[in-house]
């Protein structure tokens, strides 16, 4: 039996782990404010906030429900938009949204509404309102009054009591009193190992969108259950990263930031604050894009990936050789990513990440590229590329690399290196662009690795002339 708490109410359901959350809330609990859009996590109107607890404390992050198989509520509080609303009165969310003329047909706001719930009971001071709804999407108001509304709840959260946060944000109209009871509710849960089947799911950003039907009818092996895979480790001088662990897992742990001190801005270019808060580096190795972003960021720093089969043995592999062919990769039946692991950079190594796409947030590349280099007086000693888009697979750059090693940064051994990059690509005309234009985007992108880290070696204007 699936139990937890879905708004002020405990749940104990024998429904299928594969179906969906979006499903139960709307179907099964007739709970309709949680729309259904895209059935892709690409609109947010399905969010929903999803509180875990930890350390007596709950965490609450926003998702897409539409692409979240209802076994992973197991032991949570699920919160829709009818579980912030007030007795008598907008809470401050919707009041703002209100005060800004921010809805017009209304399809979107009670996604918008959860997004900016979930930011005020956040902890993440870098971010910003307008960032958390940066996975939701306006059909007809337009974002200028929906950012009004955000300034006015930062405005409002300026004065928060961070000591007792729960209890501020109901007394300032963000959330009902029942919050309150919710730690204490989690802890009188029955959490029990849930039934499964063959099918293995993270936290179903990729299979979701594929699968959702068929996975429906099944009870789903829950990988995100697996809470010893989430942890990033660091041991003599090797970085660990589960491969439950999710992209906003790395972008706040504070070793990470301090060895990639853009590690945020890197990785607010991946998808949206919903799906990073879902979607595990596992997930994205296993879907091998050939424009996996993070795929193409954890094969520049020259990654092992550990691999475990169900009888508990592991053996481990460069990460370069795991993605064979388009859409195969070097994994077994019965077998799991369990992490990936790196050398930790020293002050003599350099990372970058670059990325092109259509549109800034919610968007896979055209094609993207990372770069680490190591120097010593000036020469190269190591150096990893790599780019998507331009292959059947994310692409590591082994002869480009081994090309810049011994050799002094400067425009010429750059340009030399990026011929070589040509000569390792083969990048095919789709809907992202031509064959030409990845060529293109692949050569810019190689360039601003060096333009971004070594500014005082590269003459800008010859480079790209």
């Amino acid at each position: 039996m699936i139990h937890f708490i879905l708004n002020n109410k405990t749940i104990k359901t024998p429904e299928k782990s594969g179906v969906t959350l979006l499903d139960f809330i709307r179907e099964n609990q007739q709970l309709k404010g949680t729309k259904i859009g895209c059935r892709e996590g690409d609109c947010g109107a399905c969010t929903v906030l999803v509180g875990e607890l930890n350390n007596n404390k709950i965490s609450y992050q926003s998702i897409t429900s539409c692409i979240s198989p209802l076994g992973n509520a197991h032991g949570k509080h699920i919160v829709t938009i009818e579980g912030i609303n007030l007795p008598k009165k907008l809470n401050s969310a919707q009041e703002a949204m209100s005060n800004n003329y921010a809805t017009q047909c209304g399809f979107c706001t009670p996604g918008f509404v959860v997004s900016m719930t979930g930011f005020a009971l956040g902890n993440d001071k870098n971010k910003t309102c307008n960032d958390a709804v940066s996975g939701n999407i306006c059909r007809c108001t337009g974002y200028k009054s929906i950012e009004k509304a955000g300034f006015e709840i930062e405005e409002k959260l300026l004065q928060k009591d961070e000591n007792n946060k729960i209890a501020w944000l109901i007394q300032e109209g963000f959330i009902p009193n029942y919050f309150e009871e919710i730690p204490n509710r989690i802890k009188d849960l029955k959490v029990e190992k849930l039934n499964s089947e063959e099918t293995k799911v993270a936290n179903g950003t990729d299979l979701y969108v594929r699968y959702a039907d068929d996975l429906s009818e099944e009870n789903i092996e829950l990988l995100s259950s697996k809470k010893e895979l989430k942890n990033i480790v660091f041991s003599n001088g090797i970085c660990s990263i589960g491969a439950n662990a999710t992209v906003t897992n790395m972008d706040e742990s504070l070793q990470l930031q301090t060895l990639f001190s853009k590690l945020k801005q890197f990785l607010k270019l991946v998808s949206s604050e919903q799906i990073r808060n879902m979607g595990t580096l596992g997930g994205n190795f296993v879907n091998a894009s050939p424009i996996g972003d993070m795929s193409i960021f954890f094969l520049a720093l020259n990654s092992t990936l550990t691999i475990q089969h169900k009888n508990g043995s592991e053996r481990t592999i460069p990460f370069q050789e795991f993605h064979q062919d388009y859409k195969k990769y070097d994994l077994q039946e019965d077998e799991i990513l369990t992490s990936i692991s790196f050398p930790v950079p020293s002050k003599n190594t350099f990372f970058n990440f670059e990325k092109v796409s259509k549109r800034t947030h919610l968007d896979i590349a055209s094609v993207n590229s990372a770069g680490s280099i190591t120097l010593k007086n000036n020469t190269v000693t190591d150096a990893h590329f790599s780019v998507g888009g331009v292959a059947a697979i994310p692409k590591y750059l082994f002869k480009t690399g081994q090309f810049l090693v011994g050799k002094e940064i400067n425009n010429k051994t750059i340009k030399e290196a990026e011929t070589v990059l040509q000569s390792e690509i083969t990048p095919i005309s789709d809907v992202r662009g031509t064959s030409a234009y990845k060529r293109l985007l692949a050569k810019q992108l190689f360039f601003a690795h060096f333009i971004e880290l070594f500014p005082s070696k590269v003459e800008l204007q010859k480079l790209i002339a």
